[in-house]
């Protein structure tokens, strides 16, 4: 299953001729196949790029419920002082990963940072569990947030039900899907349209909040640092709420190999991004202020809903459509940039072989975008998909600390590796540690979950040693998984990339 086996090579749709050495060829168009090749085309462009990270990191949490922070910190001052501070800290670990990004020009993100540094059973691990759990549980979450918002305004009184729900959420997943299948430029602009609803959304927020504070609207900002003291246990759980609100900042060092001049476009989108996120992360919470106060934005179940309809009127209709193209947006973006880790990792070796093969007319990754759909299908309806996310939540932080300690770690291993981005040596030493302290916190707030989390990463062990190392497997289990392969390559109509011939 894991295994590079020989298997036949398919034109690009012409017909098909076996030659004596088992390959099949072209007959015809052979000069255009050559001139073009089938391989993953550097399409990411910076816009696309600041795309894709602005659009995986804003999701339906900052229009739904901001409130973490603030529950947490006990007062306006300090939550606003979170807020930014996490931002920074974020800012951190994206400048981070611009430098690995620059100095390693290989897709995958984590899982090839891992590889590189410390070699393949970390990386097979990250792997393992973010194919069986975590990206078909993330995806099933937001993807039922989008199911839930768009239907909102078909179900103004009443209930929506939990069935509709899941059935518009199969059919947005099942969409996105198709559009990562089918082209990346279209999925691209897509993600930037999406992008550019977003950002439109915050801004008819952040816009109304200045003209309040214009107006002397600035009461619940007197005294902004009074309130409820925050707890030993509180200030570290918001401080938990505020990065995992700004997560998503790595996603585009997950397709380096399809950005164009990435020594370029990787820190520059990376670094443009985290400034309009944080900026506009803050200044929504500020413009939420000037209207809400402290208690009421604790108790609203749709914060800019409750904003919308004090000083907007009955324009707040639209906000749920605004959170079901943010939703939609994180689905894109999310698919889109995961599956060139499954992609990456299959080439590796550490997961079958169809996975990183090509379609021959799309040039997609076809396969590794849609190996996540039965999964998530099967979570979406038999799971409890938030239970999976709080087991492995703090698997998240573990393997971004891990990579960014193995930023360092490779600063003194190959001093000599081309770094054309890097950043001083304090700022992966500070990201390590909050991600350490993540971890930490994750097992301090919720032992139990992350113990089961915690036993569910460590299958990925037998599971290394049994698929990978064990090389000699009996010709009965080795010949249908070659079957397998073969006949999805001609169903999918996909290949190898050219150039890396399957030894």
């Amino acid at each position: 299953m894991f295994r590079k086996t020989t298997v036949p090579t398919i034109s690009n749709g012409s017909y098909l001729e076996e030659q004596s050495n088992g390959r099949l060829v072209s007959v015809r168009n052979t000069k255009a196949v050559q001139e073009d090749k089938v391989v993953l085309k550097k399409k990411v462009t910076f816009l696309r790029g600041v795309s894709i990270i602005i659009g995986t990191i804003i999701g339906a949490g900052i229009f739904i419920s901001p409130k973490g922070i603030l529950e947490n910190t006990g007062s306006v001052g300090m939550s606003l002082t979170v807020w930014t501070v996490c931002g920074i800290l974020s800012l951190f670990g994206a400048l981070c990963y611009a430098e690995l990004g620059t100095s390693i020009k290989k897709s995958g993100g984590h899982y090839t940072y891992i590889l590189e540094a410390f070699g393949p059973l970390p990386a097979f691990v990250r792997v393992w569990v973010e194919l069986l759990i975590i990206r078909p549980a993330a995806t099933s979450v937001i993807s039922l947030a989008f199911g839930r918002y768009i239907l909102e305004p078909f179900f103004m009184q009443c209930e929506i039900p939990d069935l509709a729900v899941k059935l518009i959420t199969a059919v947005a997943i099942t969409l996105v899907m198709v559009l990562n299948s089918m082209s990346v430029s279209w999925s691209a602009r897509i993600q930037i349209f999406l992008t550019f609803c977003k950002l439109v959304a915050i801004l008819i927020i952040i816009v109304p909040g200045v003209m309040q504070l214009i107006k002397g609207e600035t009461q619940h900002f007197k005294d902004a640092f009074v309130g409820n003291a925050a707890s030993v246990k509180g200030l570290p759980l918001a401080f938990y709420s505020g990065m995992y609100a700004y997560s998503g900042w790595f996603y585009l060092n997950f397709v380096t190999e399809e950005v164009e001049n990435p020594e370029r476009n990787i820190p520059l989108a990376i670094c443009t991004s985290m400034i309009i996120v944080t900026v506009g992360y803050v200044l929504t919470n500020v413009a939420y202020f000037t209207t809400i106060s402290p208690e009421d934005l604790l108790t609203s179940k749709a914060v800019a809903v409750t904003f919308a309809e004090r000083l907007l009127g009955s324009f707040s209709l639209a906000v749920p459509i605004f959170v079901a193209l943010s939703c939609f947006g994180s689905m894109n973006g999310g698919i889109f940039a995961v599956s060139r880790m499954f992609y990456v990792a299959s080439r590796e070796g550490h997961l079958p072989e169809i996975l990183s093969m090509i379609h021959v007319r799309k040039h997609t990754p076809l396969p590794a975008v849609i190996v996540l759909h039965p999964l998530t299908m099967i979570m979406l309806f038999t799971s409890d998909i938030y239970s999976l996310l709080n087991f492995l939540s703090f698997a998240r932080w573990l393997f971004i600390g891990l990579a960014v300690a193995g930023m360092i770690y490779l600063r003194y291993k190959r001093p000599d590796m081309p770094r054309p981005f890097k950043v001083p040596l304090f700022i992966p030493a500070l990201f390590s540690f909050t991600c350490l302290f993540m971890v930490a916190l994750s097992l301090y707030a919720d032992p139990v979950n992350t113990g089961i989390g915690f036993a569910i990463t460590l299958t990925g062990v037998p599971a290394y040693y049994l698929f990978i190392i064990w090389d000699k497997k009996p010709r009965w289990f080795r010949q249908p998984l070659d079957w397998i392969t073969s006949s999805l390559q001609i169903i999918l109509e996909v290949v190898p990339e050219e150039g890396k011939e399957i030894s």
